[in-house]
């Protein structure tokens, strides 16, 4: 996809001032789907958790998914929102192949939770104050899968592939008011408040959150109007956008692309963007309006939602620490510098390295393991680190390596076999036969064989200089095939060395 003309990032800011809105979208880990009975399982052959209620076929009644209720308060809960006394479901109709009903089922002028806000903090450490208009349930659409030229995208398609797995899947959408003032952190912004609401949604258990499958999805809307006017530029929707480097680059772009447009006197059209990981552009979808007539009408065939107070504040009471106030904690229980921690964040192991320290881990190695041998070993493999090994495993070896069975070379032997599911770390040192050795006697005959191979280094050592025992250190250490301790095997050598005729 070529590149539009693009002004200096800047010069933009230099001349305009952004304005922000987000629209997130936050797939529900629910066992069903929101109206139906159908599994709500992602990755499974095409078009087998359907039924004739997520297909809109007839005869199909809906029925609300509590569970999905009660995740959808708890989220507008720890969003700072109020939650609705009444609310309910309409009907959006629109026409398109991955909507099989012909209407989303989705809340309009009614949304479960509204009037909330959510503090983020910028690298710089500025907080920005992001205030949510409202967070409303709904159910998700299929997935369409463009078949035939470059893009992946219906322009240029030989066909199309329509999967229903995903449609009937429940979702809460989290609409932000406008943000102003964002100014240079605008694209900084968008990356953080959606970290934000991942984090959120991960703590309360609510979502799996992985933004590779969808799970999070973002909107990202993009106006610029010029310096010292109050009047609001034309904004456009970047659409579905599922990384938080993406969210960061795809609002520098549209801020780059808007003005240079409007600096040469064109005007911006009100329209969805899709964004293209590939070339790292916008790409015009179709025109959008305000005046959308998606035709809202009250669902008929579900009754209006009252949750009790008294429910709400019994869910309210679930709630977990904050993810900000937890990462503030955990940084200072640990004692980790600020660039050791945010490592760990911008890794994505938080999780992992507080459950391997509770299971026992120091904290410092903890991080090492995570942040090196697995991480590698997890880019290797093109997985999560933490799909990869149980943090409860991570410890184990850890142990083993605090206690001397294993140094850090053979543990990175022991955590491959692990990887390989050859048991726990103790099973895998025992079936490979990896220990150190701690008894002094092979160690000595293979000192001695070493020393005696290489007279003009024993006569160096002699000599005083010790630092020609790494050659022979090297040689023993070979020999034993890297399972001896290397401190050990150096005090021996400099003990054999003086006391050899």
């Amino acid at each position: 996809m070529k590149k539009a003309e693009l002004m200096d990032f800047d010069k933009a800011l230099e001349l305009y001032e952004p304005v922000l809105g987000f629209e997130v979208h936050v797939e529900l880990n629910t066992k069903t789907k929101m109206f139906c009975g159908c599994a709500n399982e992602f990755g499974q052959g095409a078009n087998t958790n359907t039924c004739p209620t997520c297909l809109g076929l007839p005869g199909g009644l809906p029925q609300v998914n509590k569970q999905a209720v009660e995740s959808s308060i708890r989220l507008g809960l720890a969003l700072g929102c109020e939650i609705a006394e009444n609310s309910r479901f309409a009907r959006k109709n629109y026409f398109y192949p991955d909507t099989a009903k012909n209407f989303q089922t989705s809340q309009y002028d009614d949304p479960i939770a509204f009037d909330g806000s959510l503090t983020i903090e910028l690298e710089s450490g500025r907080l920005v104050t992001v205030d949510i208009e409202r967070a409303h349930m709904e159910d998700d659409a299929g997935k369409l899968t463009h078949k035939g030229g470059s893009t992946g995208r219906i322009q240029g398609a030989d066909y199309s592939l329509v999967d229903y797995n995903r449609g009937g899947v429940p979702l809460v959408e989290i609409v932000t008011r406008m943000i102003e003032g964002g100014e240079a952190d605008s694209p900084e912004i968008a990356k953080t408040y959606v970290a934000a609401v991942r984090e959120i949604v991960k703590a309360l258990g609510v979502s799996n959150a992985r933004m590779e499958e969808g799970n999070v999805r973002c909107d990202a809307n993009v106006s610029l109007r010029p310096r010292g006017s109050d009047v609001l530029g034309t904004r456009t929707e970047t659409k579905n956008v599922n990384s938080l480097r993406s969210v960061e680059r795809a609002v520098r772009y549209e801020i780059q692309r808007q003005a240079a447009v409007l600096s040469a006197g064109g005007t911006i059209t009100q329209e969805t963007r899709h964004w293209h990981e590939d070339t790292g552009v916008t790409s015009a979808g179709r025109p959008k309006s305000d005046a959308d007539d998606y035709r809202y009408f009250p669902e008929p065939d579900l009754l209006p939602m009252a949750p009790s107070r008294e429910w709400v504040e019994e869910l309210r009471a679930t709630l977990p620490e904050p993810p900000a106030a937890r990462r503030k904690r955990l940084q200072a229980d640990w004692g980790f510098a600020n660039l050791e921690f945010q490592d760990v964040v911008n890794s994505e192991l938080l999780d992992a390295v507080e459950a391997t320290v509770a299971a026992g881990a120091g904290a410092q190695s903890a991080r090492k393991w995570w942040t090196g041998e697995i991480a590698r070993l997890a880019n290797a493999a093109g997985v999560a680190s933490d799909t990869l090994v149980d943090p409860a495993q991570v410890a184990a070896l850890i142990a083993l390596v605090d206690d001397g069975t294993l140094t850090d070379r053979l543990a990175r032997q022991v955590l491959e076999g692990v990887i390989a599911g050859e048991g726990t770390p103790a099973d895998v040192v025992a079936s490979r036969g990896l220990a150190v050795v701690s008894d002094d006697g092979p160690l000595i005959i293979a000192i001695d064989e070493a020393l005696a191979s290489q007279p003009d280094v024993l006569a160096k050592i002699r000599d005083g200089k010790v630092q020609a025992a790494g050659a022979v250190i090297g040689a023993v250490m070979k020999a034993m095939r890297g399972q001896a301790d290397a401190a050990r095997v150096r005090e021996l050598v400099l003990e054999r060395a003086g006391s050899a005729e």
